[in-house]
């Protein structure tokens, strides 16, 4: 037998923008549904860092004290129940979830994340999130003047270079094939003594996820305390897409300044829609969605006589 309930608002995905659009819905007395798959994609990164008042902590005790405190308003729910189909109506969305309950919500809020394409590279999994990082402004500030590398190529790897280039001068970009930088980018590493090696990897060497070398296809080495890689991903869930929500050209939802997707009644927020893939951000991201779902319900809810 299939479980019905009717909520104002679901929310799909329950981590940190996801449970921050609950609470400002919860305080708002909204009845809201959260449900949740808990596969975040920073479970191997041991230290959060830049939130205020959270720098420094674990994510998966950022993560439970969140859900605590959501849990104090009686009209939210979380499930560990992650959800495989949505359906659209003229009124309400219907979502199904893998253990086949049914629900129903007036707005819907994916908080669903990006999934990491990690390249084929023997060590690189086991090291991401922990040595292998992806953020300067997250993990940076731990591995300041340290022997470090890129990993990426073209512009991409350039930018990245920017802004590490501030916290080591000891810096690599290795571009695991042949370079594509255009005349002035090459320019700009050689002017700042950016070493760049376009030898294909075969391995990073680590202990327990910390990197002490990268070992290249022709055995030669490159010892580093860090790498950064700037890799490519897809969306976590696939809902957005059958719904009809547009996708920027980079693989984000597209969202307006108000979490707003391109279907009417269906909002976004967190790593899903914006390349600052921080807890802070998200956090940021999911209050204003929770914000933005309310005042639209609270404007629907206002048409209907009393």
């Amino acid at each position: 037998m299939k479980e019905n309930r009717s909520f104002d608002a679901i929310i799909i995905g329950g981590s940190y923008a996801g449970l921050s659009a609950a609470m400002a819905l919860g305080r708002s007395l909204k009845k809201v549904l959260i449900l949740d798959g808990e596969k975040p994609c920073n479970a191997t990164t041991p230290y959060s860092h830049n939130f205020l008042t959270q720098d420094g902590k674990p994510p998966a005790a950022i993560a439970a004290l969140a859900r605590q405190q959501v849990a104090c308003y009686d009209t939210a729910l979380l499930l560990t129940d992650p959800a495989i189909r949505a359906i659209a109506s003229s009124s309400h969305f219907t979502i199904e979830t893998l253990s086949g309950a049914v629900f129903e919500g007036r707005k819907l809020i994916f908080a669903t994340g990006i999934k990491d394409l990690l390249p084929d590279i023997k060590g690189l999994a086991d090291c991401w999130g922990k040595s292998v990082i992806h953020c300067p402004y997250c993990h940076g500030y731990e591995y300041r003047n340290r022997k470090t590398g890129i990993l990426a190529n073209g512009s991409a790897a350039l930018h990245l270079a920017k802004l590490v280039h501030n916290l080591t001068k000891d810096l690599t970009l290795l571009t695991n094939g042949e370079p594509e930088f255009t005349d002035e980018e090459w320019h700009q590493l050689q002017t700042h003594h950016i070493a760049v090696r376009q030898t294909g990897i075969r391995e990073v060497a680590h202990t327990g996820g910390q990197i002490h070398r990268v070992i290249f296809n022709d055995y030669s080495t490159l010892l580093l305390d860090a790498l950064y890689a700037r890799v490519p991903f897809v969306q976590h869930s696939n809902l957005p897409a059958t719904l009809g929500c547009a996708l920027t050209e980079q693989g984000y939802i597209q969202v307006d300044a108000f979490q707003k997707t391109t279907v009417p009644g269906v909002f976004a927020c967190g790593d899903a829609v914006s390349p600052m893939r921080s807890v802070a951000s998200a956090v940021a991201g999911g209050n204003l969605a929770g914000a933005m779902v309310n005042n639209d319900l609270s404007q629907e809810n206002f048409m209907i006589p009393a």
